[in-house]
């Protein structure tokens, strides 16, 4: 049986989504960021459409490490490109329930996956993760009895801007609303906070951002106007105009 064809917009997404792919996976795994055993896809949205792209990493025994594994799915089951055992994706319900979502990762990396050993929450206290956020952690999936995605999307209506979930004795995921490079940058980061926060435990362990650096950072990044205040404990205050 033949499979239905993508339109040209379409096909230019997919080939766009490879090309991003293998970006992503050569710097993750080039900066360490992805762990050796290369646990690592990304599903990426078609713009405009409701079909996804699965880009799946062939890990450290492919014959060529920046093979993109890819199969494009819509969201109600149907195969437009190479193989899937067909019905709902993974992470189809979170597309569904979350238009602005482009772009989901699931990656295994050392220090993201310390946290999830240790079934800990990953509290943002690498200054460049907390930048361009108001959340302040990532929370933890711990009982697989619950399925990952419903979790997530349960997380989502406690906070619509959680950004990931570490996976108790796994991994990471991850999402994005601006792309699958941006994602990567995403993830970089966080890996690197942890990987920060791992070390200083050696030293008596991260201590909370120090006074103003909240009011700083999100007046540099345009979270909050350049007038506007913000105390330790993150809550803000718009300037008041004069009357």
């Amino acid at each position: 049986m033949s499979q239905p064809a993508l339109s040209a917009a379409a096909l230019e997404a997919v080939l766009q989504a490879q090309k991003d792919a293998r970006k992503a996976f050569r710097v993750l795994r080039e900066t360490r960021t992805l762990s050796a055993s290369g646990t690592l896809s990304f599903t990426h949205r078609i713009p405009g459409e409701e079909i996804l792209v699965n880009l799946g990493y062939t890990g450290p025994w492919g014959d060529d490490l920046d093979e993109v594994r890819t199969s494009v799915v819509g969201f109600d089951g149907t195969v437009y490109l190479g193989k899937s055992p067909g019905g709902e994706g993974r992470y189809t319900k979170l597309f569904r329930e979350h238009p602005d979502v482009t772009t989901i990762s699931h990656i295994h990396t050392p220090y993201l996956g310390a946290y999830a050993q240790a079934h800990s929450k990953l509290p943002f206290l690498y200054v460049p993760v907390q930048r361009h956020r108001f959340v302040r952690e990532l929370p933890v999936y711990i009982d697989r009895r619950q399925a990952e995605v419903d979790f997530i999307v349960e997380q989502l209506k406690v906070d619509s801007e959680i950004p990931g979930i570490v996976e108790a004795n796994g991994g990471a995921t991850i999402w994005g609303k601006k792309g699958l490079i941006a994602l990567a940058d995403s993830i970089l980061l966080l890996e690197e906070g942890a990987y920060f926060q791992v070390l200083a435990t050696g030293l008596g362990g991260s201590q909370p951002l120090g006074p103003g650096v909240l009011q700083q950072q999100w007046r540099m990044s345009g979270l909050v106007p350049r007038n506007a205040t913000v105390d330790q404990d993150g809550r803000i205050h718009q300037p008041v105009a004069a009357e």
